[in-house]
């Protein structure tokens, strides 16, 4: 129960160290947001009278509690550019980039687990060297390089879907799914490659235990040992590696959203931050943060549960 506090605890701090640092640094960055929504012909009285309205001539540590407060009941502000509130500009992305994220995690399991056993199950021999050859490869391509890729293959060339023909999951849901897959693949492939070759080399070590070669004298079939007794050591210490993946999924949507054309939670933060839309951008990264920290610490608490001699 103390591990738990603890790591919650941290969770609350990490929290509000990240929320004070994304609203110093856009007050840091070079650039007046009411100079950019007025334009070159605005007047000074007429950037003092907006930045006044915006609220930008308080104090900061003024406008940091109120944005704080605010943030934890459910208000994120107004967005500069669309002068509507930024929960309902967010609220109509975040689906998108949640259904995607998914996606790719269910596709990184799915390809790692399998490959990882057949690897091991057939360690040294042609499979076994052809996948660290081929995984090395996918592991060092970007996932926005496998976008472009997808995109010129399968759209410009074979014609499978329309490069840019989003649909949306309020018209048609299988469509809205079917023209997530692609995305979804680009990004998964990489982060599979690398919880492939973690899962692979974890499992080996497995291998050359004792109570493997307990379960082999028991008359146990090499494929029971493997997927029965091996399996479950095996993928502990990759939990964490999963945990911290959605987080990467997420960063790497930004870029494949911009690829594919596809309006998530990552091409307004890009959007955003060019139109220097302060109150999208920070509630979008302190969002992505909330994610991230909440994982990590979820999987902290598993893998301390999965394993009992965890005790820092």
């Amino acid at each position: 129960m103390k591990y738990v506090i603890r790591k919650i605890t941290g969770l609350i701090i990490a929290l509000l160290i990240v929320s004070m640092l994304t609203f110093l640094a856009f007050e840091l960055i070079p650039g007046d947001p009411a100079r950019a929504l007025l334009g070159t012909e605005g007047t000074e009285e007429q950037v003092q009278a907006l930045r006044e309205e915006m609220g930008l001539n308080r104090p900061l540590p003024q406008r940091y509690a109120e944005w704080a407060g605010d943030f934890l009941h459910g208000d994120m502000g107004e967005s500069y550019y669309y002068h509507k509130p930024v929960q309902e500009l967010i609220g109509d992305k975040i689906p998108i980039t949640i259904v995607m994220t998914i996606l790719a995690f269910l596709m990184i399991l799915l390809l790692a687990i399998p490959v990882s056993v057949f690897s091991v199950r057939y360690a040294n021999r042609l499979f076994d060297r052809v996948f660290l050859i081929l995984d090395q490869i996918t592991m060092s391509i970007p996932p926005f390089f496998v976008g472009i890729v997808f995109t010129a293959l399968f759209g410009l060339t074979l014609h499978w879907f329309v490069p840019g023909g989003y649909v949306s999951y309020t018209e048609d849901v299988g469509a809205f799914v079917g023209y997530l897959l692609l995305p979804a693949l680009a990004i998964a492939l990489p982060k599979a490659a690398m919880t492939t070759k973690m899962l692979r080399s974890s499992l080996l070590a497995e291998m050359q235990k004792d109570y493997v070669r307990t379960a082999y004298s028991r008359g146990n079939s090499p494929w029971r040992v493997l997927i029965c007794h091996v399996m479950g050591n095996g993928i502990l210490p990759v939990i964490t590696f999963l945990g911290m993946t959605v987080a990467d999924i997420i960063a790497n949507s930004i870029v494949v959203e911009q690829v594919f054309g596809i309006p998530g939670v990552g091409r307004m933060l890009i959007s955003s931050i060019s139109k220097r839309d302060y109150p999208v951008v920070e509630a979008i990264i302190v969002l992505i943060a909330i994610v991230t920290l909440v994982m990590n610490t979820v999987v902290d608490i598993l893998y301390k549960k999965l394993d009992k001699r965890i005790e820092v």
